[in-house]
C-alpha cells in the first residue's frame, strides 16, 4: 500500500548550513498494518510522515502508494490521490471561523458529498470522538483535547484508505487516548 524507497529530505538552515531531516529511509506498509514512528523531538518523524502524501517533497527517493509513484503525478492527479489519504496533524489545523460541525464537513464538501449524506457522516464522526454536544461550538471554545478530537473526526469523515497521524493523542486524556487507539484498530 505505502512504499518509501530511499527517502532523503534536507532543509537549508542558513546559507552555508543544512539539516538532514531524513537520511535514506525505506519502508513498506501493507494494507491493514498500523505502524508507529518513534524518536526524539526533531528526529524527522513529522517530516517523514508528511513525505507520504507529499506535503513535504523528498529531495531523493520514491513514494509509492498502491504501487504508483506519486512523485511523478501531475498536480491534479496528486489532488485526486490525496482524497484517499487523511492526516491528523499534531497542531489540529482547524478552521477557526468554522464550527466543529463545519470543520468536519469541510473535507466532505471538497469531495463533493451531498449535504444530506454529509449530515449523517458528520454526526457519526462526532459521536465516535464523543463531541456530539459541541457541533455548534467554535475551536476557540474548546480544550486542546477537544480540538484534537475534532481533527480526528475530520480525518475520519472521508473514510480514507490511508490515515496518517502525527501525534494524534498528544493532547488527550488517558481514557480518550484509549478510546481513539481502540477505534483506530477497529476501523482498520
Amino acid at each position: 500500500m505505502i512504499h518509501l524507497k530511499n527517502i532523503k529530505k534536507t532543509y537549508q538552515i542558513k546559507k552555508d548550513e543544512k539539516l538532514e531531516a531524513i537520511k535514506s529511509v525505506s519502508l513498506k506498509v501493507e494494507k491493514g498494518d498500523i505502524y508507529g514512528i518513534i524518536g526524539f523531538s526533531g528526529a524527522g518523524k513529522s517530516t517523514l510522515l508528511r513525505t507520504i502524501n507529499l506535503l513535504e517533497k523528498p529531495d531523493e527517493g520514491e513514494v509509492l502508494i498502491e504501487g504508483r509513484n506519486i512523485m511523478a503525478l501531475k498536480k491534479k492527479e496528486l489532488r485526486h490521490m490525496r482524497q484517499s489519504i487523511s492526516m491528523i496533524f499534531q497542531h489540529f489545523n482547524l478552521i477557526h471561523n468554522k464550527t466543529v460541525y463545519d470543520n468536519v464537513s469541510f473535507p466532505l464538501e471538497i469531495a463533493g458529498i451531498p449535504s444530506v449524506k454529509r449530515k449523517s457522516i458528520i454526526e457519526e464522526c462526532l459521536s465516535i470522538v464523543q463531541l456530539e454536544d459541541k457541533a455548534n461550538q467554535y475551536p476557540s471554545n474548546l480544550s486542546g483535547g477537544q480540538k484534537q478530537r475534532v481533527a480526528i473526526a475530520r480525518a475520519l469523515a472521508t473514510n480514507p484508505k490511508i490515515l496518517l497521524c502525527d501525534e494524534p493523542t498528544s493532547a488527550l486524556d488517558p481514557q480518550t487516548t484509549d478510546n481513539i487507539l481502540s477505534f483506530s484498530v477497529k476501523i482498520n
